[in-house]
């Protein structure tokens, strides 16, 4: 499968979604927070809804090896690999 670039938006709904740059059809991932959450998080809902897309393309990349997109090294003395 040919690489191609993620990008997360709000949707005109209020949705956060994963979507192909290059890639108009429905996105990867939706997110919707309600009433309820976004009052909670006031204006973090977007850096929230990056932790969890980010943790799901961790937990897909630890499954089958593909993906390692950690943003913060752990262990400095571990080799950090970057796709």
């Amino acid at each position: 499968m040919p690489t191609s670039f993620l990008e997360i938006v709000e949707l005109p709904n209020g949705e956060f979604a994963l979507r192909r740059v290059d890639d108009d059809r429905a996105p990867l991932v939706r997110i919707t927070f309600s009433r309820e959450a976004r009052e909670m998080l006031k204006d973090n809902d977007l850096a929230v809804a990056k932790a969890m897309i980010t943790a799901g393309i961790e937990a897909v990349g630890a499954m089958t090896n593909e993906f390692d997109i950690e943003e913060e090294d752990e262990n400095e003395h571990m080799p950090r690999t970057i796709h």
